[in-house]
């Protein structure tokens, strides 16, 4: 089983989702992605939480982020639980969902419980925690959260996250606490002297290594 950290490239595979059988590095393509992990098919937080998701494809979309779910059960039982899904969140799931009975998957992104023991299915196999990943376009992992199984996650705070990496890779500038788009960011701690009057001519200098400009995503 990998370690998976921040930095490490995602690892690929072949699998049955809902969509088809994919290979994951050929499916993610040059976008970002989110893939996200569910334990089993019919559970009342996971069905919240895929509704949630399908009600902000455009917000993904937007971003150039592709999405895709994960859960420890069949095609067959993914379509009929899609079918609630759609009907509890007055919605319509436009992604691909993975098929991962045998929680091959699950394994090769280190998603099984450790923490109880007790978590197993009928066969004594671990359930898969609730992990979201988000990739980037190099295929590389840039954020890993596991949530325990009774709180749902917030996916507004994920496009966050999303919206912080995407502008960090290309304006030299990172977020700060509480951050939204819009708001001031950070001049990077690498960015010196001259070069940060170039880049960033009208930033505030707080501190020798707290520097606040505008956010230029929105210029």
């Amino acid at each position: 089983m990998p370690n998976l950290r921040l930095g490490s490239v995602a690892p690929d595979f072949t699998a049955e989702t809902t969509h088809g059988t994919i290979n994951f590095h050929q499916w993610l393509d040059n976008s970002w992605a989110i893939l996200f992990s569910h334990p089993d098919d019919f559970t009342p937080v996971c069905t919240t939480e895929l509704g949630e998701v399908a009600r902000k494809s455009e917000e993904f979309k937007k971003r150039g982020v592709k999405v895709i779910g994960l859960s420890a059960n069949d095609i067959a039982s993914h379509d009929a639980w899609i079918k609630d899904i759609n009907e509890v969140g007055k919605t319509n799931v436009d992604f691909p969902i993975i098929g991962d009975k045998d929680r091959k998957v699950a394994t090769e992104y280190d998603m099984l419980d450790a923490l109880d023991p007790t978590n197993v299915d009928a066969k004594g196999i671990p359930f898969t925690v609730r992990d979201v990943f988000v990739i980037d376009p190099k295929k590389v992992i840039r954020l890993k959260i596991s949530y325990p199984a009774s709180t749902g996650r917030h996916f507004d705070e994920i496009l966050r996250v999303i919206d912080s990496l995407q502008i960090g890779d290309k304006y030299k500038v990172v977020t700060p606490a509480n951050w939204t788009k819009g708001e001031k960011v950070i001049v990077h701690a690498s960015i010196k002297g001259e070069e940060a009057d170039k880049l960033f001519p009208d930033h505030e200098k707080v501190t020798p290594y707290l520097r606040f400009t505008a956010d230029p995503s929105t210029k």
